[in-house]
């Protein structure tokens, strides 16, 4: 009887408490909108399967969870934590970043240089965010890594949290994840509020053609550039670089396609999933975390109200006026947001195709919250 009452004593219903309850709901949620509402689906399903894992409750000192780095009183890693480890340590966000860039074409970018500034002031929530997380109790490092969540790109959030604030690496990546999933819903409003029905019509010309020479030497342009700006940008920007000249020197072929698909898809299941199980409801229920996630929402609502506002500036300027549109793409969420400006414009437009036009500040976003990270990193690290 002793042993049986002691099997009934480590089994997880023994030891579930409500906070488990409430996230492994959480875990469940997060999966329903990846499989019937289809929100960012590679990164909610494997992100959602992780929260239910790392909500099942088990006895102290067995070695499970992501946090189980010693039992019994000797060194004992679990499984997770080693997984959790490509995580906090930063080596799965520069390899995606890497993937990323063997996937992305330049040439929207490349054609249209000016679009740069609509990604650099998509910046803007990361800073403002900065300030505010400062006001409310964060350190530096906090804050910084809070406000990189403004630029809604998953990867860069995650490593600059494991770099500068890695007690808050759990709740910073599922802020940044969630609201790269939701950038259909949070969107549109502010594209709404911002802009009027007639600059929403307003069509762009087509780019011009770009290059192969364009495309080679932009890569490595980039990263000289953007590392001398902000040497804390070179890992990140860096990889994306490096994939994207894979890609685009037509000789790396093999490489370029393991890059973006295998090793990326590998790098985002162990990512997901690992950031997933770090939520467990004793880490992940708390006020600092609500804090983030509030934070993190204002971040990126910011970032986009600014990418609109420039791109309205910036036609008092030009003769060849802009879709203001096109500014809300500034964020990072690479091509998600440059899909919601597209169909948001076709709402009153449906031949006024944007996406292409969209991608440039969209992936000038990307290359700008890496240079953003690297200025916190040089900064506070």
């Amino acid at each position: 009887m002793e042993v049986i009452f002691k099997i009934i004593r480590t089994t997880g219903f023994m030891n579930m408490e409500l906070g488990n309850i409430i996230m492994i709901i959480a875990g469940f949620v997060a999966i329903y909108l990846a499989i019937v509402k289809k929100y960012e689906p590679l990164l909610l399903l494997p992100i959602g399967f992780g929260v239910i894992v790392g909500n099942i409750p088990y006895m102290a000192g067995l070695p499970i969870g992501v946090y189980d780095t010693v039992a019994n009183g000797a060194s004992q890693n679990s499984v997770f934590s080693l997984i959790y480890f490509g995580v906090t340590s930063g080596i799965f966000p520069p390899l995606i970043f890497l993937g990323i860039g063997a996937l992305t074409d330049f040439s929207s970018l490349i054609s249209n240089p000016k679009s740069v500034l609509l990604g650099a002031a998509a910046q803007m929530g990361i800073f403002i965010t900065y300030l505010g997380a400062l006001v409310i109790g964060f350190t530096n490092e906090q804050a910084a890594s809070i406000g990189i969540i403004g630029g809604a790109d998953g990867p860069t959030s995650i490593f600059l949290s494991s770099q500068l604030a890695p007690e808050l690496v759990g709740p910073i990546a599922i802020a940044a994840y969630s609201y790269m999933a939701l950038v259909p819903v949070i969107q549109p409003p502010i594209m709404k509020l911002m802009t009027t029905v007639e600059e929403r019509k307003i069509r762009m010309k087509p780019p011009r053609r770009v290059s192969k020479t364009e495309k080679i030497l932009f890569p490595i342009i980039v990263v000289i550039m953007a590392s001398l700006i902000a040497p804390g940008s070179l890992t990140l920007v860096g990889m994306l670089c490096l994939g994207n000249l894979l890609k685009e020197s037509g000789v790396t072929d093999r490489l370029a396609k393991s890059a973006g698909n295998s090793l990326l898809d590998i790098c985002t299941i162990l990512l997901s999933f690992a950031v997933g199980a770090s939520t467990q409801a004793s880490e992940f229920l708390t006020v600092r975390s609500i804090g983030i996630f509030a934070l993190g929402l204002v971040s990126f609502m910011v970032a986009t109200f600014f990418g609109l506002l420039f791109a309205k500036l910036m036609n008092l300027f030009l003769k060849e006026k802009i879709n203001p549109l096109i500014g809300a793409a500034g964020v990072s969420a690479v091509p998600d947001s440059a899909r919601v400006v597209h169909h948001f414009a076709q709402q009153y437009d449906k031949d006024n195709h944007l996406l292409f036009q969209a991608m440039a500040p969209n992936v000038s976003g990307v290359i700008g919250s890496a240079i953003a990270a690297g200025v916190f990193i040089g900064i506070f690290y």
